[in-house]
């Protein structure tokens, strides 16, 4: 499969051009990748066209390795016929205002749209609200859960693409329209738009959850795949190649199946693209006993996941010389800044052999041990304050050094998140919503791992990578 001759890719925010153009640096993970002359000749600044036989073998390549992503604008619509599927269970008044939302902003294709109910209390209202905006409905006898109700309207599908959304979103007129475009490439198997709370919420939950809700994956488009920055996407709205999803969501998954469908994917060799220029609102939860229940309930899909996907679900990805730089400095000893440096030092220059034909090896390696060390101290922060907080609590009792580095890792990262948004909300309910947030999660995970008897979801990797 080809990229068309109108394909263009533009190098991402994570990719430099470098050595005057004979090389790059970026990528998930990070790569040094050397340019021969004829690919330099097809890089026009940041941009590469599937013009040519070479700009579409280097198109190829910069997509692969997670440094370039299509550029939207550029790309052609796609005029195919798509067929919407809706899960929905008990939620008459928002699925009204979701197909209101969709004839809205559809009226030119006017889709084919099924509702799915999920055994709901009362499927008669969600029948009238159906009917109304002229949508097919299928009721379930047995409540299956959102994948199995996705899969029980993906079989009834005779177009090649399908959009599934949720009954609590709304679209906009280009949501669906923009993700199209980018099955333009023969290879993406699946497009999510950038999921946005609803303007109307109303208590510090609901604005906290409008700043750094878990269904949005911020402001920066690519490809979401495992151990990547945007390791996953959320099936509250979705746009997908009913040939490459074939038989759909895992319905034995209740959560984390949007998850364990992208990794299926991925792992089978299809793309899937974020596109954060294509939005659809979602009404968040705003109740906190609600808003907590859901969190931990996220946390309880690592555990199924981990069985699935054992190489994809460590709660951290470091290397070994970076898990010792970390545990030293966490020490707070007087010798531990000095042995971080001697590590620091290691490790950079180790990075320098392995970039020897770099024309500056030691610099390069230099700057790519820095950001190697930032994600650590990044994902140890995360290990403690989210997935192994119970242990770090038990620790805190009886340490006033993790006591510090707890302190220390919770200031720095709210300090952090905070400086990413212009919040609507004060910076200290912020973060105790964000400690909140990660206490839910990770109870989540230790509860179903104890349920479970494994530490799978839990135990970080901390392999060598070559």
């Amino acid at each position: 499969m080809t990229l068309p001759a109108e394909f263009v890719v533009r190098l991402n925010a994570r990719t430099r051009v470098i050595e005057h153009g004979a090389a790059m640096v970026g990528g998930s993970p990070t790569r040094y990748i050397r340019l021969s002359p004829e690919a330099q000749s097809v890089l026009r600044g940041k941009e590469v066209d599937a013009s040519t036989a070479m700009g579409a073998n280097l198109a190829e390549k910069l997509l692969e390795l997670a440094m370039a992503d299509p550029v939207v604008e550029l790309l052609p619509d796609l005029e195919e016929p798509y067929t919407i599927v809706v899960p929905v269970m008990n939620r008459a008044a928002p699925l009204d205002r979701l197909l209101t939302s969709v004839r809205s902003s559809t009226r030119r294709q006017n889709p084919r749209i099924i509702v799915v109910d999920d055994a709901s209390e009362n499927p008669t209202l969600l029948h009238d609200v159906a009917v109304k905006h002229g949508a097919e409905f299928v009721p379930l006898a047995v409540n299956v859960g959102p994948g199995g109700a996705r899969n029980a309207g993906l079989a009834l599908v005779k177009t090649e693409f399908v959009v599934f959304l949720d009954s609590d979103l709304v679209i906009n007129t280009d949501t669906i329209p923009l993700l199209l475009r980018h099955f333009s490439d023969p290879k993406v198997a699946m497009a999510v738009p950038r999921i946005v709370g609803m303007p109307h919420q109303r208590n510090w939950i609901g604005k906290y959850e409008n700043a750094r809700s878990s269904l949005d994956l911020g402001p920066i488009r690519g490809v979401v795949k495992p151990r990547s920055p945007l390791s996953w996407a959320p099936s509250a709205g979705v746009v997908a190649r009913v040939s490459a999803i074939t038989d759909g969501f895992d319905p034995s998954m209740r959560v984390g199946e949007d998850v364990d469908l992208v990794w299926r994917l991925s792992e089978s060799g299809w793309r899937v693209r974020y596109e954060p220029t294509a939005t659809a609102q979602h009404e968040h939860r705003d109740h906190f006993r609600e808003w907590f229940k859901r969190k931990a309930q996220y946390g309880t899909g690592a555990v199924p996941l981990a069985k699935k996907h054992p190489g994809s679900i460590a709660p951290a990805v470091m290397t070994p010389w970076s898990v010792a730089l970390m545990a030293a400095l966490i020490a707070q000893r007087r010798w531990s800044l000095p042995v971080a440096i001697l590590i620091a030092l290691g490790a950079s220059a180790r990075n320098s052999r392995l970039l020897a034909s770099a024309h500056n090896p030691s610099g390069l390696a230099a700057e790519l041990t820095a950001q190697g060390i930032v994600s650590a101290g990044a994902q140890t922060s995360a290990l403690m304050l989210k997935h192994w907080w119970p242990l770090t609590l038990v620790g805190a009792v009886f340490s006033k050094r993790i006591r510090r580095a707890v302190f220390i890792a919770a200031v720095v990262d709210i300090a952090v998140e905070y400086d990413k948004e212009d919040y609507e909300l004060d910076v200290v309910r912020f973060g105790v919503a964000r400690r909140l947030d990660d206490i839910a999660y990770g109870s989540g995970v230790w509860l179903a791992s104890l349920k479970g008897w494994t530490i799978a979801a839990l135990k970080p990797d901390w392999r060598m990578k070559k």
